[in-house]
C-alpha cells in the first residue's frame, strides 16, 4: 500500500466522520427543529387571533378604518416577531436573535431621522383618530381654512372648501393649531347686525325685531331670540340680533341669515321704522363750514351779472 492510497483512505474516513457528526447533530436537533416549527405555527395562529381582537376593539374606539387596519397589522406583526425570536432561541441561534434586534434598532433609528416629518404627521393622525375632535363630513375651521372634512388619513386632513377647492393640511399642523367644529353640537348661533334711525322708538324697534325673528320656522327650540343695542353709529343706533338654528351644513346657516334679513326689513317697513343708510356732509368752503346753499346763489349771481365770462367762471368753479 503506497502513500497516496493511505492519504486517500484517511480523507475518506475524515469525510465520513464529518458527515456522521453532522447526521448525529441533525438527529439531536430534530426535536428542537420540530419545536421551533410548532412555535412558528402557534405564532401564526395567535397573530391572526390577536389581530382580529385588536381590530374589533379599535372599531369600538374609533371609526377610522385606516387606523384600525394599521393597528391590527402592527399587532399581528409583533406576535409573529416574538414567535420567530422564540423559535430561533429554541434552535440555539441566540446570537442571530441579538444581531437581528441590533440591526432592527439601527435601521429604525435611521428611518426615524430620515422621515421625522412623515412620522410626526403619522403620529398626529393616530392622536386625531383617537381623540376624534372631528369626523367625516364635519364642518370645521383650522389653519385659516373653513370647510367640510372630506377625509382623515394617516398623513393629512383633507377639507372641501365652500368655493369648490380641496385643501390638504398635514396632520401635525391640525394637531398643533385650534380646530373649530361647527357640526359637533348640531346647532349654531347667528349674529345679525342692523341699525335703527335716531328718531325712531328703540323699544318699538326691539319688540318688532324680536317678534319678526321669533316667527321663523327654523329656530332652535328652547333658545330665545335676543337683541342688544351695541353703539351709537354714524347714522343709526346699531343693534345685534342673536338667534339659534339647527345646523347640519353651511347652506342652513346662509339660508337662515338671508331669510332673517328679509323678514326684518319687511317688519320694520310695516312698523314705520327706518334702517338708515350712511349720510355724508359735503363742505364747499376753503376753510370749512360752508354749505352748498350758501355758495351756489353767489356763483349763479356772478354768472348772470358777467354774461359769457360769468358762465366760464361758474364752469371753472364746478
Amino acid at each position: 500500500m503506497n502513500l497516496s492510497q493511505i492519504d486517500l483512505g484517511q480523507s475518506v474516513n475524515a469525510l465520513i466522520d464529518k458527515l456522521q457528526g453532522w447526521l448525529d447533530g441533525l438527529l439531536l436537533l430534530v426535536p428542537n427543529l420540530v419545536l421551533a416549527v410548532v412555535v412558528v405555527l402557534v405564532a401564526v395562529g395567535l397573530s391572526k387571533l390577536v389581530g382580529g381582537l385588536v381590530n374589533k376593539a379599535m372599531n369600538r374606539a374609533t371609526s377610522y378604518k385606516t387606523l384600525n387596519q394599521l393597528t391590527s397589522t402592527i399587532a399581528r406583526t409583533v406576535v409573529m416577531a416574538v414567535g420567530l425570536f422564540v423559535a430561533l432561541g429554541v434552535l440555539g441561534l441566540d446570537k442571530t436573535v441579538t444581531s437581528l434586534l441590533a440591526g432592527a434598532g439601527v435601521v429604525g433609528l435611521a428611518l426615524a431621522f430620515a422621515f421625522q416629518d412623515i412620522a410626526g404627521n403619522f403620529m398626529s393622525g393616530i392622536i386625531l383618530a383617537l381623540r376624534r375632535p372631528f369626523g367625516a363630513n364635519d364642518i370645521i375651521e383650522t389653519n385659516d381654512y373653513f370647510g367640510t372634512v372630506q377625509d382623515l388619513n394617516l398623513r393629512s386632513t383633507i377639507l372641501s372648501l365652500p368655493e369648490g377647492q380641496t385643501v390638504v393640511i398635514p396632520n401635525s399642523s391640525v394637531l398643533q393649531n385650534p380646530v373649530k367644529n361647527f357640526s359637533r353640537t348640531g346647532h349654531r348661533r347667528i349674529d345679525l347686525g342692523c341699525g335703527v334711525a335716531y328718531g325712531d322708538d328703540l323699544e318699538l324697534a326691539e319688540e318688532t325685531a324680536i317678534a319678526a325673528i321669533t316667527g321663523l320656522p327654523f329656530l332652535k327650540e328652547g333658545k330665545p331670540v335676543e337683541l342688544f343695542f351695541t353703539e351709537f353709529g354714524s347714522s343709526s343706533i346699531d343693534f345685534k340680533l342673536r338667534f339659534w338654528i339647527d345646523f347640519q351644513k353651511q347652506t342652513d346657516y346662509l339660508k337662515a341669515r338671508s331669510t332673517a334679513i328679509k323678514t326684518l326689513k319687511v317688519a320694520f317697513d310695516k312698523a314705520g321704522l327706518t334702517i338708515p343708510f350712511p349720510i355724508r356732509t359735503m363742505d364747499f368752503g376753503v376753510v370749512g363750514g360752508v354749505n352748498l346753499n350758501e355758495v351756489l346763489p353767489q356763483k349763479l349771481f356772478a354768472a348772470n351779472g358777467n354774461g359769457q365770462n360769468g358762465k366760464e367762471t361758474v364752469s371753472k368753479t364746478h
